[in-house]
């Protein structure tokens, strides 16, 4: 390891130990960070604290040059995040309720323009808060006894923190007028089937498979995944003309880049090699 190298790891654990997080775990290994939502004797619930938490933490990776990709996931082995936290719902009146709502729509929304790629490893239950927030990850990857849904109209409440309008984007309307309407949970493969998850994977696999799928972006370069990542994000926001004009400029950009031209440069002359 170099001077700079070790300067830079020692940095990063005084600046994480200076969260002193109680409700997330948060390490970085091999250019990947991992948050598990560190809640288990309530299957994770989501509350006002956490999500302070995972503000703070989402802050960090942004910043650190050193992080690539982000594996999100839960503590335990039932749940990812088996909702919102009832005992804190239920004190919320009108006005709290919309002031927590832009909060915690403000989190995710930073999970999802981090910049960097989020993979959902989703061990378990996925319900309410915790689907909106796998919604917001890049790409999800659920255990085979995942059960994943919005069952918040049986309590009377409509999900505030994006669940109405990513799940349309993800699955269509159709499919999630259903998961909103009827307020329960599919299965994993189901949750497949609709394009809601990416892979799902036995239990014993999860992690692995989630670091898989991480590894496998990071071969890329950086200023690459970043300008798919917006223009994934940025395209159902506009209209094809504008998105496609997005597109042209992201893509002509990216030949300026050294990492670019290194590359095509190494795979020419590989090809032309004797």
């Amino acid at each position: 390891m170099s001077l700079s190298s070790a300067q830079s790891s020692e940095e990063w654990k005084q600046r994480k130990a200076a969260m002193a997080l109680e409700n997330l775990i948060f390490k970085k290994e091999d250019r990947i960070a991992f948050i598990t939502l560190n809640r288990p004797e309530v299957y994770n619930a989501l509350h006002f604290p956490l999500y302070v938490e995972l503000a703070k933490v989402l802050e960090e990776i942004k910043m650190d040059d050193e992080i690539g990709a982000v594996i999100l996931t839960g503590a335990g082995e039932k749940a990812f995040v088996a909702g919102a936290d009832i005992q804190e719902l239920s004190t919320l009146d009108a006005t709290v309720g919309w002031e927590k709502a832009r909060f915690y729509q403000g989190v995710v929304h930073r999970l999802e323009w981090l910049g960097k790629p989020s993979i959902a490893a989703i061990n378990g239950y996925c319900l309410g808060g915790g689907l909106e927030l796998a919604m917001a990850c890049t790409l999800r990857v659920a255990v085979e006894k995942a059960r994943l849904g919005l069952p918040e109209l049986g309590f009377g409440v409509v999900p505030g923190v994006g669940g109405t309008q990513r799940l349309c984007r993800l699955v269509g309307r159709g499919k999630a007028a259903e998961m909103l309407l009827r307020a329960k949970p599919i299965d994993a493969m189901e949750a497949y089937r609709i394009g809601l998850v990416n892979e799902v994977v036995p239990a014993e696999s999860l992690m692995a498979k989630a670091r898989e799928m991480a590894g496998d972006i990071l071969k890329n370069p950086p200023h690459a995944v970043k300008a798919a990542i917006d223009l994934l994000l940025r395209g159902p926001e506009s209209s094809l003309d504008n998105s496609l004009v997005f597109e042209a400029a992201l893509s002509a950009l990216s030949f300026d880049n050294p990492e670019t031209k290194r590359r095509l440069k190494a795979f020419l002359e590989k090809k032309n090699a004797p």
